[in-house]
């Protein structure tokens, strides 16, 4: 076959970057209740399923949705992969290391599909929103029974039936405008803390990131549909949730009421649920509104994740991140004097397209001034179909790999120097169960989302209080107090 020739993808439903990336104006969102049809109930009788979740806290929530739905087709979990009937790999398309993974797992689990030829193997996810990646699939990987995208999760049950009774081979991703499904069912992953979907989508478009075509537009959740789930979690014993959403900050913008996201915060916190964080905010447009609500309820957590991506002007403009420095120093600061015990992480990207040693410089004084809690650092990695990847990179890898670990030691140096102020203080700690090295030591995290390791009588799920007596660069140490 000519190489140049494509084949004929007219039997699949593939997805579309152009298509991902509009925004058209007045489209109302559809919003729909999930119910499950009688005749996929059965589906799973006998099999045994296992997920593997690449990526962001998204991912993890899309993971307890998918156990969910299999659950609900009696589909059972399996405990090792090499167990399961199906698996499916819920990729991440944020970084090619990610899909580099995703790949290798794709050849291993052809080994399974040898052994046994009723094994059956689906991949869903950011990473099948891209076109290159799902025509890859479907040229040249055939051992992949289906694919789904991210906006298609709830027609899982159709497409494993059409798998399974009808032994067809399923590719069905959708690059639409987007839906809100309500009431698919769940399997969350602990007992004790619970993701909350506030919005789906983003309408940012930085120029190095793939979201806003993998995850599309903004769609926010109701206020009801949030505030409901939250209440269910509180009664099956629930201490904490996370509010989700790409940008938080941009809640309810699609609404066209004045209902925002510190609106939101306060409804949540007036649940009473005892802990309260959300994720992620942009600095962009990081109301003061949201600082004066975190004042005034206790129980909404005192840390703030709010990614910089770069401490250079030049640099943050190219990548369609606007804002001037000084703002964001600004905002750190006013958030920690109405918040003095306030943790801030943040997210830098290093070695995007051209970046000189004096914009990496500046990058390394802004930590240095925020002296963040901690940072989640990367080399940039181009992305298909976005602005930054038709940019001609003078700037090789070696170099942004020094500059990486470079700034990776000053995350470190910063997360033990702001860990030092807890020695012999006493935090609450909210227990989510044994350390994984060691049996007789208990972990959970302090509302600055510090974790602690200690001893002591204590139970899953219950907010106590910690004597700190040592530190590491990325935990604390300590015994149960005997007062507070």
């Amino acid at each position: 076959m000519d190489k140049k020739q494509k084949k004929d993808y007219s039997k699949y439903f593939l997805p579309n970057l152009v298509q991902a990336r509009r925004r058209l104006k007045n489209v109302v969102t559809n919003r729909h209740s999930f119910n499950l049809a009688k005749k996929y109930c059965e589906l799973g009788n006998g099999k045994k399923f296992f997920i593997r979740t690449y990526g962001c806290q998204s991912n993890v929530r899309d993971s307890e949705d998918i156990t969910g739905l299999l659950q609900a087709m009696n589909f059972k979990p399996a405990d090792d992969i090499e167990q399961a009937d199906i698996v499916i790999l819920n990729t991440c398309a944020v970084r090619e290391n990610a899909e580099k993974k995703v790949f290798g797992e794709i050849g291993f689990l052809k080994r399974l599909k040898n052994k046994n030829p009723k094994f059956l193997f689906g991949i869903c996810g950011c990473m099948p929103q891209e076109e290159a990646v799902v025509e890859k699939i479907a040229d040249s990987i055939e051992h992949v029974n289906f694919v789904f995208g991210t906006h298609n999760i709830h027609m899982l049950p159709d497409i494993l039936n059409q798998v399974i009774n009808h032994q067809q081979r399923v590719i069905q991703v959708y690059s639409k405008e987007g839906e809100v499904i309500e009431g698919l069912p769940n399997a969350r992953n602990s007992q004790v803390k619970a993701f909350v979907n506030i919005m789906y989508g983003c309408d940012k478009f930085c120029t190095y990131c793939i979201v806003p075509y993998t995850r599309g537009k903004i769609r926010s959740r109701s206020k009801e549909d949030i505030l409901n789930e939250i209440n269910r979690l509180i009664k099956q014993g629930y201490q904490e949730i996370t509010l989700l959403g790409q940008n938080v900050n941009s809640y309810g913008n699609d609404f066209g009421i004045e209902y925002h996201f510190w609106n939101l915060l306060e409804d949540v916190a007036l649940t009473n649920i005892p802990r309260v964080r959300f994720a992620t905010s942009n600095p962009w447009n990081f109301d003061v509104k949201i600082i004066e609500v975190m004042k005034k309820h206790k129980n909404i957590m005192p840390y703030v994740h709010i990614p910089v991506q770069s401490g250079d002007e030049t640099i943050l403009k190219a990548m369609n991140r606007a804002m001037k420095i000084n703002d964001y120093i600004n905002l750190i600061d006013q958030i920690r004097k109405v918040i003095p015990n306030c943790s801030i992480s943040t997210d830098l990207i290093v070695g995007f397209p051209n970046e000189t040693e004096e914009q990496f410089a500046n990058t390394v004084k802004l930590f240095h001034r925020i002296k963040f809690d901690n940072a989640y650092t990367f080399i940039y990695s181009p992305r298909i179909g976005t602005a930054a990847a038709l940019i001609k990179d003078r700037t090789n890898f070696a170099t942004k790999r020094l500059r990486l670990a470079q700034l990776n030691e000053l995350v470190r140096h910063y997360a033990k120097t702001n860990n030092e102020k807890w020695i012999n203080q006493t935090v609450d700690v909210l227990v989510e169960g044994k350390s994984k090295t060691n049996e007789a030591v208990w972990t959970g995290y302090t509302p600055e989302w510090k974790v602690v390791n200690f001893r002591g009588k204590a139970k899953i799920g219950e907010i106590i209080p910690v004597k700190i007596h040592s530190i590491s660069r990325f935990s604390l140490n300590g015994e149960v107090a005997s007062k507070h």
